[in-house]
């Protein structure tokens, strides 16, 4: 398996099926830096804890001008499930099924056929800024991490 890209690095490219329709990473980190999330799957406590944290986080996200979107193998009927017991997301649940886009950022699970839980801040541009292949949203000093990749984006 391909090591998780580092800083500096130039961000794997990608498109994805979602919850709100097709993302292009390239088109999204074109417009400002983005927060991408891997989580295993959807319906686990961890994994709702994750998506749940991205959405609190996401107004000081936002004052740094990025986006969120978050990935697992999952199908899109299973987000839309997930979605319907978690309440909406303000940000979309992209799809990964065959695990293409989490082999190329070095999280997938091959065992497991899904990804393991991680956090990368791609800056307007497409470098990476921040890489944590086994990211925790309970650890605020993680959570605090991706804030400080953001500051020093601009």
């Amino acid at each position: 398996m391909p090591q998780p890209p580092q800083p500096g690095e130039t961000a794997p490219d990608f498109r994805l099926p979602s919850t709100v329709g097709e993302v292009v990473g390239s088109d999204l980190w074109a417009s400002g830096p983005v927060v991408l999330a891997f989580y295993t799957e959807d319906g686990t406590p961890a994994c709702q804890s994750l998506v749940r944290a991205l959405a609190e986080d996401l107004p000081l996200l936002s004052e740094f001008g990025a986006c969120v979107i978050a990935i697992s193998a999952d199908s899109l009927e299973s987000h839309r499930r997930f979605l319907e017991r978690l309440g909406d997301l303000p940000y979309p649940l992209a799809s990964d099924p065959d695990l293409t886009v989490a082999r190329a950022y070095g999280v997938a699970d091959e065992e497991q056929k899904r990804s393991q839980r991680a956090v990368f801040v791609i800056g307007a541009g497409g470098r990476i800024l921040h890489a944590n292949p086994w990211f925790s949203a309970a650890s605020p000093e993680q959570r605090l991490a991706v804030l400080e990749a953001l500051s020093g984006a601009g």
